[in-house]
C-alpha cells in the first residue's frame, strides 16, 4: 500500500485498511468517515436483532459503536493501536430504528499512548452516550511499507 506525507491521506489510508479486515464493523452495518487524523466518525442504525428485552438497543452494541470510531480515530498515524482502557456512560435510551453517530476525538497523542473522547448522537442530534478511551500504540506499521 502507497505511503503519504498527506497526514489526512494517511489516516484514511489507515482506516481503509482497517475496515477491511473488521468483519464486526462491516456485519454491524458500521459506515466509517475519517474527516482529520485523530478523529472518526462511526455510524450505524439500530436494528431489530440489537434490541433487548426492555425494548431498547443493547448498551454493548452502543459501546461497539463508540469503540469503533475510538480504534479508528487512534489508528490514524500508520502504527497500530489497541484499547487499553475504556469507559461509556449511557445517558438516554436507544430505539429501534435510531441512527446513531459515534464521533471521536483525540484529547491527548504521547510517543506511547492517547486518550479519545467519543459522542454518541442519535438522528436528532441528541447526546445518547459519552465515551472515553485510552490507547496504547505498538511498535508496528498499520500499513505495508512500499516496496
Amino acid at each position: 500500500m502507497a505511503q503519504t506525507d498527506d497526514p489526512l491521506q494517511l489516516a484514511q489510508a489507515c482506516a481503509e485498511k482497517m475496515y477491511a479486515a473488521d468483519l464486526a464493523s462491516r456485519e454491524l452495518g458500521i459506515a466509517i468517515n475519517i474527516p482529520k487524523p485523530g478523529s472518526a466518525l462511526a455510524a450505524m442504525t439500530v436494528t431489530a436483532k440489537m434490541v433487548n428485552g426492555h425494548d431498547v438497543c443493547h448498551g454493548g452494541y452502543v459501546f461497539t459503536l463508540a469503540d469503533t470510531a475510538f480504534a479508528f480515530a487512534c489508528n490514524a498515524y500508520n502504527r497500530v493501536s489497541v484499547a487499553a482502557t475504556a469507559a461509556i456512560e449511557f445517558l438516554a435510551p436507544v430505539r429501534l430504528d435510531d441512527r446513531l453517530v459515534a464521533t471521536a476525538t483525540q484529547r491527548h497523542r504521547g510517543r506511547r499512548s492517547g486518550t479519545y473522547d467519543v459522542n454518541v448522537t442519535n438522528q436528532e442530534g441528541e447526546l445518547v452516550a459519552l465515551f472515553r478511551g485510552r490507547c496504547v500504540a505498538l511498535e508496528k506499521p498499520l500499513l505495508a511499507p512500499e516496496s
